[in-house]
């Protein structure tokens, strides 16, 4: 019995060195990669801190821009006042020439009577003119003629 006691002893060693070398193969698998996956993190890390630094950057470029945008935004609103106010001032003018026009064409119609009238006296007081002067030639040629007339004789 005493033998079977000693084989079993042997056998739990045997067992027991067996599970040993497993789990020590394991521990070195384990950190082989624990030692991978760290310099993984260290890697990660660096590229983590340029990509914050380039952030960073981004993010100043960005302010600046966004303060250079405000900036010429609130100057392109004194033109767009401005050209607003020329525009109400082309409407305020238009609406001022149209009035004109219309009051000039009122007392175009409303005295389109009285200019009749005034070109059928300027036509008439034309006539009278040119009859004027026919009978002042007239009498002219005849002077003329008399004069002529008298010198012959």
């Amino acid at each position: 019995m005493q033998i079977i006691l000693y084989l079993s002893v042997a056998l739990i060693a045997i067992a027991f060195l067996v599970l040993v070398i497993y789990l020590s193969k394991t521990l070195k698998s384990l950190q082989v990669t624990l030692t991978s996956v760290s310099k993984t993190l260290d890697g990660l890390e660096k590229q983590l801190d340029g990509v914050t630094s380039e952030t960073t950057l981004l993010l100043q470029k960005t302010n600046a821009l966004a303060v250079d945008i405000q900036q010429k935004s609130e100057g392109l609103n004194s033109v767009v006042d401005a050209v607003k106010d020329v525009g109400t001032t082309v409407v305020k003018f238009n609406g001022t020439l149209q009035k004109i026009t219309n009051s000039v064409d009122l007392q175009v119609e409303e005295s389109k009577e009285k200019i009749s009238q005034i070109v059928q006296w300027g036509n008439i007081l034309l006539e009278l003119k040119d009859k004027w002067q026919a009978r002042k030639q007239i009498k002219d040629e005849v002077s003329t003629k008399e004069r002529q007339g008298i010198r012959s004789h």
